[in-house]
C-alpha cells in the first residue's frame, strides 16, 4: 500500500515548509529511514526522511514550493501500484494553500481574467491582465489585448522582454513561461517596433520636453518571504502589541571588563581562543538573573513560570532575518566555553544547520548591535520570555569624576520588560546589579 510523504513538523513553531531540494527523483527506490528531501522551516533546513519502503511514485510539491504542516507532498509505493486516487486526492487537498507545481502557465487564459489575479500569487492589474483598462495609454493598449500567462507577464517584465515581440507556443497561442525563457535566450529584442504602436493624439499644448534619462530594468522586485521571514514578522506582531513593554536604560563603564578581556585571552593566546565583550556580557547577565529569578522568567497567561536554571538566548542575524540561538546554564559555563558555543551555534545558525533544541527554551535574551555602530536600541521581546537586554557598543564619552572631566568607554544597555512580570523597581534592581558585575568583573564569579 501507497505511503504518503507528509510535510512534517520538523520545528516546535513550524506552520508551513518549503521544500528546498530533493534528494530523489521519481522512480528511484526507498526504504524507510531515508533521507528524502531537504526542508526549510522557519528557523532552519531540516531533512526529511522517508517512513515506508518502495519506490518514489510521485513529487507532488516541487522544489521551491510550499505546503502546510500535514499535507501531502509526495507518494511511495509499489512500482505497479495504482496511485492516481491519492495523487488527484492530494492534489485537491493542495489547492489554495501555495503547495503544488511551481509553473502555473497551464491554467486558461480566461480562469485569469474571471478571477482578476495572477496565478503566481500577484494582483492581475498590476500585472498586465487580458483586461483592457478603459483609457490606458498605447503601450498598454497593445499588452492588454496580448494572451499570456502571468508568471509569462512577470518573467517579462522582469527581463525587459516585450511582449508583443514573442510568439506564443501555449492554447489559441497564448505567451507562457517557456516562449519567455525562449526570448531570453536568443536576444529578443525588447523594444517594439514603431508600427507595434498605435500614434498618441497630439496634445492641444506642446511643451518641449526636457531630456530625462529612463533607468533600465525593472522598476521593482517583489522578493517571496522565507519561513523564517513569516514566523518573524508572525512572532513580532504577537509581542509588540500583546506584550506591554517598557524600556529601562543605564550607562555602563566597561573599562574594567575591557581588561578583563584583554588578560583572560592573554591566557588563551596559547589555546588558539578568544573572548569577545559580547562573551563577558553573556556571563554576566546569567549571573545576575540568578540574582534576580523573578526577570527569569516566562509569561503563561494564567501563572508566571519562574526557572531555577538560566538559558541566554542569543540573537545572531542570518541571510533571512535572525535566530536565537540558546546558551544553557550560561551561569555555570566560564566565559571562554560561553564563546566557543555562541561561534560554533552561531556559525551553524547561519547555515542554516541548527537543531531545534539549540533554539529553543530560552529563559532571557540578549541582542547586541554594538559591532554595527549602534549605540542605543530597544529590542522587542520575545514571548512567552518577560525580558530581553539590547546591547549597543562601548564609546568613549566625557565624564565628571571628582569634578574633573575624564575620558571613559561607555556602553548602554537597554532593558525590554513585560510588564506582567516585571515591574520597575524589579528591572531597575536588576540592571543595577548586572552594571555592578560588569563594572567589577570579578563580582561575577562570586
Amino acid at each position: 500500500m501507497a505511503t504518503k510523504v507528509h510535510m512534517e513538523a520538523l520545528s516546535p513553531t513550524m506552520e508551513e515548509g518549503q521544500v528546498v531540494k530533493w534528494l530523489l527523483s521519481e522512480g528511484d527506490g526507498v526504504r524507510s529511514g531515508d533521507v528524502i528531501a531537504e526542508i526549510e522551516t522557519d528557523k532552519a533546513t531540516m531533512e526529511l526522511t522517508a517512513r515506508g519502503d518502495g519506490v518514489l511514485r510521485a513529487i507532488l510539491v516541487a522544489e521551491g514550493g510550499t505546503a502546510p504542516v500535514g499535507h501531502v507532498i509526495a507518494l511511495i509505493g509499489a512500482a505497479d501500484e495504482d496511485i492516481s486516487e491519492l495523487r488527484a486526492a492530494a492534489l485537491a487537498a493542495s489547492e489554495g494553500n501555495g503547495a503544488g507545481p511551481a509553473e502555473a502557465d497551464s491554467a486558461p487564459a480566461d480562469a485569469e481574467v474571471a478571477a482578476g489575479t495572477d496565478t503566481d500569487g500577484g494582483d492581475a492589474s498590476a500585472s498586465g491582465s487580458a483586461v483592457e483598462a478603459p483609457g490606458s495609454g498605447a503601450a498598454g493598449d497593445i499588452e492588454g489585448r496580448i494572451k499570456a500567462s502571468p508568471l509569462a507577464r512577470r518573467l517579462a517584465a522582469e527581463s525587459g522582454v516585450e511582449l508583443s515581440v514573442v510568439s506564443g507556443s501555449g492554447p489559441a497561442g497564448r505567451i507562457v513561461k517557456r516562449d519567455i525563457e525562449a526570448a531570453i535566450a536568443a536576444g529578443t529584442d525588447a523594444s517594439p517596433s514603431a508600427a507595434q504602436i498605435p500614434a498618441a493624439r497630439t496634445p492641444r499644448t506642446r511643451i518641449p520636453a526636457a531630456p530625462m534619462l529612463v533607468p533600465s530594468g525593472a522598476e521593482f522586485e517583489d522578493v517571496p518571504l522565507s519561513q523564517m521571514r513569516k514566523t518573524i514578522a508572525r512572532r513580532l506582531t504577537e509581542s509588540i502589541g500583546p506584550v506591554p513593554h517598557f524600556f529601562l536604560t543605564i550607562a555602563v563603564d566597561m573599562g574594567r571588563a575591557m581588561e578583563a578581556r584583554r588578560t583572560i585571552n592573554a591566557m588563551l593566546e596559547g589555546e588558539g581562543r578568544r573572548i569577545s565583550l559580547n562573551d563577558l556580557i553573556i556571563r554576566a547577565t546569567a549571573a545576575a538573573l540568578k540574582r534576580h529569578p523573578a526577570c527569569n522568567a516566562h509569561w503563561r497567561g494564567d501563572s508566571i513560570r519562574l526557572f531555577n536554571r538560566v538559558h541566554i538566548g542569543v540573537a545572531v542575524a542570518v541571510e533571512d532575518g535572525l535566530i536565537t540561538p540558546v546558551i544553557r546554564d550560561a551561569d555555570l559555563k566560564g566565559v571562554a566555553q560561553i564563546g566557543a558555543e555562541v561561534r560554533e551555534l552561531a556559525g551553524r545558525a547561519r547555515e542554516k544547520r541548527l537543531q531545534p533544541d539549540e533554539y529553543t527554551g530560552a529563559t532571557f535574551s540578549i541582542s547586541n548591535l554594538g559591532m554595527f555602530g549602534i549605540h542605543e536600541f530597544t529590542a522587542v521581546i520575545n514571548p512567552p520570555e518577560a525580558g530581553i537586554l539590547a546591547v549597543g557598543g562601548v564609546e568613549e564619552v566625557p565624564v565628571v569624576e571628582a569634578g574633573q572631566v575624564v575620558v571613559r568607554n561607555r556602553m548602554k544597555i537597554t532593558m525590554s520588560c513585560d510588564h506582567r512580570v516585571i515591574d520597575g523597581a524589579l528591572g531597575a534592581a536588576y540592571l543595577a546589579t548586572l552594571k555592578g558585575m560588569l563594572e567589577e568583573p570579578a563580582a561575577i564569579l562570586v
